[in-house]
Parts: structure tokens; sequence; C-alpha cells
């Protein structure tokens, strides 16, 4: 497989390096992305003017992207709030207290069930699932939002989606790609799933509680100097204003319907979800349609006649919410999807014959740089998952992977765990773990910033693909 890598493809690789070494320093990266595109748009079009509009249009395009993601963050943020206000919050999670009453226990909870619900059911809705009921608790016991999030994105994004045992999506286009059988891929990245796992988990806890002893115990970890912190927090309540201002608390006996009622309501979506087979996309519509209900019903009993208008506003809150945390997401993912197919669409097709986008180009090109062992072949296939994870989807690349892993195998027996490895490594890399705009969903439901969020999964999830390569080779 030759691949014919072209300006377009150097350019887009040298401004990948120059954003990162920006995230590092944690400075803003809006600019570098705009004039990213811009490069790319002249060397596409080879016209000014093209260049230009191309900077709008792939700001369109990367919000049409995320447009799902901003809607099911907005909607049940404005949930949240309205149950915050009227103390039904405080009720519903009240029972869960005795249960989890530290930190350590929130962290390896939400995480587990993070990862149960994840294999049934994809992480997107698990997230909003998982943190509109288990978050207000865990921040109670003193873990700091950063660390739900943390325990969510590793267990559910990372753990879950990597290995995906129940729905299989992510082995069928590995091992399809690869020529094996689906259950030779699953068998192979059963064990490097659980090293990925456990040492990206133990890290993550091991350097948050570190850093909760440094604080002593304040649960600040989010530093107040960073640009893209997010200050308003949808678990934290909010200034008055003219959405709250008429808000009485709720008698009691009606507080412990909702109480009662609202995660029934959520149950029920899970087993909707598994009766009529909703995945992704469906299942996320699924909670947001159930939180919008949930909105509309708490809104009117806690406003009565102006029920109407102040549900208006909650949205109003909801979507301010969205917007300001996607703010600084859609310039920078709006560069990185025109690693993939959105290069195509916003320049007319300016790639060579053959090419499947620039990112899977970049990763075929270096498969074809190494020589055939199995060590070689291990690194590079973690490697090549890694960069065609780049692009925020996880699941863009993974066939790509799976003809890499064919080629380097050699031999029958070392195809399943090269090509589960590879898989492990996209995933884990675009599917929400260390890709900023991948992992806005727990982020803004935890009201931290993506960038941050992102940074503090780095060092774990390193240091998991380093572990799981080396074990990789020795299973081979």
């Amino acid at each position: 497989m030759h691949i014919q890598l072209t300006s377009l493809h150097y350019v887009y690789l040298a401004f990948i390096v120059l954003i990162m070494a920006v995230m590092i320093r944690r400075r803003d990266t809006t600019i570098i992305c705009v004039a990213g595109v811009m490069t790319i748009g002249i060397l596409a079009t080879e016209t000014l003017s093209g260049s230009v509009t191309g900077i709008f249009n792939s700001f369109v395009y990367a919000a049409k992207e995320l447009l799902s993601t901003i809607f099911i963050i907005s909607i049940i943020v404005a949930m949240s709030r309205v149950l915050i206000r009227t103390g039904i919050n405080e009720t519903m999670v009240a029972p869960l207290t005795r249960f989890i009453r530290s930190p350590q226990v929130a962290y390896w909870g939400i995480g587990l069930i993070m990862m149960t619900v994840s294999l049934f059911f994809w992480p997107s809705p698990a997230v909003a699932l998982v943190g509109a009921v288990l978050l207000p608790v865990a921040v109670r016991v003193g873990l700091p939002p950063i660390g739900a999030a943390v325990a969510m994105n590793l267990f559910g994004h990372g753990i879950a989606l990597s290995g995906d045992f129940i729905i299989q999506g992510a082995p069928k286009l590995t091992a399809d790609a690869a020529g094996l059988s689906v259950t030779s891929v699953m068998s192979a990245s059963l064990p490097l799933v659980i090293v990925m796992g456990t040492v990206s988990t133990l890290t993550a806890f091991w350097m948050l509680q570190r850093e909760m002893r440094s604080n002593q115990g304040t649960g600040n970890l989010l530093p107040s100097s960073s640009p893209e912190a997010v200050t308003d927090t949808p678990t934290q309540e909010a200034p008055t204003n003219e959405a709250n201002a008429g808000v009485r608390p709720l008698p009691s006996r009606l507080r412990h319907v909702f109480a009662i009622g609202i995660p029934l309501l959520f149950a029920v979506d899970v087993v909707l979800m598994f009766v009529l087979k909703l995945q992704g996309g469906d299942a996320t519509a699924l909670i947001g349609g159930t939180a919008i209900l949930i909105l509309i019903a708490v809104t009117l009993a806690a406003h009565r006649h102006e029920g109407p208008e102040q549900t208006t506003e909650y949205l109003i809150e909801g979507f301010q919410f969205g917007f300001k945390v996607f703010g600084p997401v859609i310039p920078i993912a709006a560069f990185f999807y025109l690693g993939d197919a959105a290069i195509n669409e916003l320049f007319s097709s300016p790639l060579p014959d053959g090419s499947h986008g620039i990112v899977n180009d970049l990763g075929v090109a270096l498969a074809g740089l190494v020589p055939l062992n199995h060590t070689v072949g291990a690194v590079t296939l973690t490697l090549t998952g890694a960069i065609t994870g780049m692009d925020g989807s996880g699941f863009s690349g993974i066939s790509l992977v799976g003809s890499v892993a064919s080629m380097f195998a050699g031999t029958a027996d070392a195809a399943p765990t090269l090509t589960a490895l590879g898989q492990i490594a996209a995933i884990w890399v675009g599917g929400g773990t260390l890709i900023p705009w991948a992992l806005i969903p727990a982020a803004a439901i935890c009201g931290v910033s993506p960038f941050e969020l992102a940074r503090r999964n780095l060092k774990p999830v390193l240091l998991g693909l380093i572990v799981t390569t080396v074990v990789a080779i020795f299973l081979m």
C-alpha cells in the first residue's frame, strides 16, 4: 500500500506539532488553528478567496459535527439548574451518600458505573446519565469535578469503547480490514484492554490523590489562570437571575416524588436502549428528550403560572453554557476535521487518487518507513493508531489500523494482537481521552475545561500505551 504524500500532508503535520506544543504551554490555539485552515486552503485551492471562504466553512462544518453534543450538554445543564434550585437534586442524591462516602470511592464508583453503562450504550449517552446522577454526590464527598471527569473519560471512552465487547462495532471494523474473525480480535484485545485500563486509571488516581493532598483537600484542581477554564459549573448554583428569582422550594412530598421519578425515567431509558437496540446518536436523543420533559415538568411545578416563560429561560441558560464551553473548541475541531473527510467537502478533493484522508495517509506512510518484525510492528501500530485518532473520532482510522496490522503480522498468531493494539491506541487517543473536542461531553457535564481534562489524561494514557505496547510484544 503506497500513498504519495503531498505538501498538504506535511503542512498539516507541521501544524499538528505546533498546536500540541502550544497546548502544552497552556496558551490558546484558536489563531494557530485558523492559520492552519487558511494555509491548507491556499494549498488546496491556490486562491486567497477560496482559502478565506474555507475558514468560515470549516467552522460551520465543525459546528454541524458537534451540534448534537452541544444540544445534549445544554439540555442536561438546563435540567440540572432547575433541579438544584428546587432542592430536588439534594433529595435525589441523598441515598447515594450512604455508599459514596469518600473521594476515593467516588472515583472508582463513577468509573465502574460509567464503564458498565458504556459497554452497552457507548459513552456519549452514558456521560449524561452518570454525570447527572452521580456528579453531585462525588463533589459533596470531596472528589473534584476534574476527578469525576477523568474517571468518566478513562473508564467510558477508554476502557469500554476501546474493547467494545458488547456492541462490537470497533472489533468488527478492525477485524474486517485485517482479514480476521471478530472473535480473534476480541480475544486478543482482552488482556491489552485490561493492562491499558489498569495502568491508566491507577496512574490517574495516584496523580489525583497527590494533588488533592497538596491542595489540602480543597479540590481546587482547575487552575484559575487557565484561559480555557470553565467557571460556570453546572453542578454549582449560579447567581440569582430572572430564571430563578421566582422559585419557591417545593414541598417535601413533591420533591421526593420527583427525586424518585427522575432516576426511574432514566432507568426506563436504559431499558429502552437495550430493548430497541439504540446506540450512539439515537441513545443520546432519548436521554435528551427525557431531560427536556423533566425540565418542563419541574419548572411548571416550581414556577406555576410563570412556568412556560421560565422553561425558556432555563433553556437559554443551558445553551449559553453549552456554547460557552464549545466556543474555544470549534476552531480546533475545524482544523483537525480537515484530516479526514472535511477537506474533500470544503476544498473539492485536493488529495491525490487513492488517498483516504490526510491523517490516514500519514499513518500508512509511517508504516512504510519501518522494518517488519514484531517489536517494530507493535510500536508502529501504536503510533499509527494514535495518529489516526487525532481527528477526534477514534473510529475513522481503525480500518486502516487493521490493514497495517495485516502487513506487519508476519504470522497468523501475531495478527490479532497487533490489530487489537492498533484499535486500542486509536480509540484511547481519538475516542475521548486526549483530543479536547472528543472529550467535551464529560468536561461539560462536570463543568471543567476540556483542554485541562486532556492535560490531566495525557500522562496516564501515554504511560498506559507504553506498557500495553510492551505487553503486546511479549504476547506475540
